[in-house]
């Protein structure tokens, strides 16, 4: 196979499973910590109506669906792509950090999470992805 069309469905793969962990995640999130009472978490205005009722417990599986997802992103799109693979799982982290980023200013989260998120779930996850494809 042609090694650009490869690397083209590499990112596609790896921005399609990230995806997939992400919102895997965020799904089982609230059967695991209940979110705040009087949380609305069904609709984005009731979250940013209710985000003050978040504590930072709330924000663990957050973190972990956007880190997660882009570590599997990251780890497929390396394995599957025939080149440039450290290029490929870092674009696969800067796709999801300006999803990241797009999230934070539609949902305002406390100054703490949006360090933490945008500084630890994205670039540092996709290079940690590459890495661990690597090795296998």
């Amino acid at each position: 196979m042609n090694p650009l069309i490869k690397n083209i469905l590499a990112v596609l793969a790896g921005l399609i499973i990230g995806s997939f962990v992400n919102m895997g995640i965020i799904m089982i999130s609230g059967s695991i910590i209940q979110p705040p009472s009087g949380a609305d978490v069904t609709t984005m205005e009731g979250l940013k109506e209710s985000i003050h009722l978040f504590e930072p417990k709330h924000f663990i599986f957050p973190f972990l669906a956007h880190a997660l997802g882009t570590l599997a992103g990251a780890f497929l799109a390396t394995l599957i792509s025939s080149n440039h693979k450290m290029k490929i799982a870092l674009l696969i982290g800067i796709f999801f950090l300006i999803g990241g980023i797009t999230n934070i200013v539609m949902l305002p989260s406390p100054t703490w999470f949006t360090i933490l998120d945008l500084v630890g779930a994205y670039i540092p996850m996709a290079w940690l992805g590459f890495k661990l494809a690597e090795r296998s």
